[in-house]
């Protein structure tokens, strides 16, 4: 544990510790919109024992990535289709790639609830609601899927399994409560309810492009690249100014048409 305290250990925690913060902001959003699925009264102990559970197995993981990281990079099936399709599977692009299919399936079957929900007030005892296990669950296993980019990018910087396990704990406590504001946002700000939603869906796409270019997937000749961090962002930057400008021009129009309303009639 002493090697934790070194100048260059030290450094390499907050440089990580920074790492898990950007990288983790997918996983808040998907930990505020599924601990949505639970009584009111229960979500926050739904976000935090998730996310403390999740702490616990991601340095588990760690360990074991660390042990056996051959095992996640090597391929266990193959499939060579000449000029339509090859693909390479391994531990880590399976993994992947069911998380993105479960996230996109998560944000659609989210956004078309919304969609036909009757009752705004009544839509929190919708067809949506899991048990508090059930809920703990998922959130433990998608920070699973959401933690082998961070795993493997800490292990390009450092080997010192002290300085990444206390990156983690560190991290995961962070997130506990940036969880509880992010979801206390989204209670108060229901407009933005559908922004995360469809930013949750870039994610799963994110997640398909990577499973994919990590299973050296070819689709008739063409790879499955990759999409870049920076893209993301972009995209969710451009998201979100889009969003405001709407709801902006959305309050001028429902003020212009109230003026009108409340002006009186030509005599």
């Amino acid at each position: 544990m002493a090697e934790l305290f070194t100048a260059e250990n030290l450094f390499t925690l907050v440089m990580l510790i920074l790492l898990q913060a950007v990288l983790g902001f997918d996983n808040l959003l998907y930990i505020s919109i599924e601990s949505k699925r639970v009584p009111e009264d229960r979500q926050g102990f739904v976000r935090r024992w998730g996310i403390g559970l999740a702490i616990g197995l991601r340095i588990g993981l760690l360990f074991v990535v660390m042990q056996a990281i051959s095992m996640f990079q090597t391929s266990f099936f193959e499939l060579h289709l000449d000029g339509i399709l090859t693909v390479e599977m391994t531990v880590h692009a399976l993994i992947v790639l069911v998380g993105g299919v479960f996230i996109i399936y998560t944000a659609i079957k989210e956004i078309m609830h919304m969609l036909s929900v009757d009752h705004i007030e009544g839509e929190a005892g919708g067809e949506t609601q899991r048990t508090v296990a059930s809920a703990i669950g998922w959130i433990v296993a998608m920070n699973l899927v959401f933690s082998f980019d961070s795993i493997l990018s800490a292990l390009a910087l450092t080997k010192v399994f002290s300085v990444m396990a206390t990156a983690i704990i560190i991290s995961g406590l962070l997130m506990i409560v940036l969880a509880d504001r992010v979801a206390e946002f989204l209670k108060r700000n229901r407009m933005y309810e559908v922004l995360g939603l469809f930013v949750l869906f870039i994610v799963g796409m994110m997640l398909l492009s990577e499973g994919g270019h990590l299973a050296h997937l070819h689709f008739f000749g063409y790879a499955v690249e990759p999409m870049a961090k920076s893209t993301f962002y972009f995209t969710l930057v451009v998201l979100v100014i889009v969003d405001l400008a709407q709801s902006r021009y959305q309050k001028k129009l429902d003020a212009q048409r109230h003026h009108e309303q409340d002006a009186p009639g030509p005599t």
